[in-house]
């Protein structure tokens, strides 16, 4: 396994919502939802980036120290974008558990106009 530059092992595995979060905060991490639009608008963290699995994957830009994480609602349809950008080059870990881990983390999850949401 080797250490990369955001801290966590560059080896696929997945990443809890505490530390996702964590490096979210700090500016280390950009997270990219890959659910579809309708489970979005029903809640999503704030601060993610919209790319919904069914269309051709849109990531951001990141910085050289920036990680990008994938989730969806249960991390299993993350697991295969994360899949699939790690072998194109990218820095990627996938959300263990989905947006489901991370709002049972306590973590925000916000509809589009900044109520609280839910995981839909």
């Amino acid at each position: 396994m080797t250490r990369t530059a955001h801290g966590g092992d560059d080896d696929g595995d997945d990443i809890g919502a505490q530390e996702a979060e964590a490096l979210i905060r700090a500016g280390r991490a950009v997270l990219l939802d890959v659910r579809e639009e309708d489970e979005w608008r029903a809640g999503h963290a704030p601060g993610a980036v919209l790319s919904p699995l069914s269309e051709p994957c849109r990531a951001p830009e990141l910085t050289p120290d920036q990680l990008l994480i994938a989730v969806c609602r249960s991390g299993r349809r993350s697991a295969l974008v994360a899949e699939r950008l790690r072998a194109s080059g990218t820095p990627v870990r996938n959300l263990r558990g989905g947006m489901s881990a991370w709002a049972d983390a306590g973590l925000p999850v916000r509809r589009p106009d900044g109520r609280p949401g839910i995981v839909a």
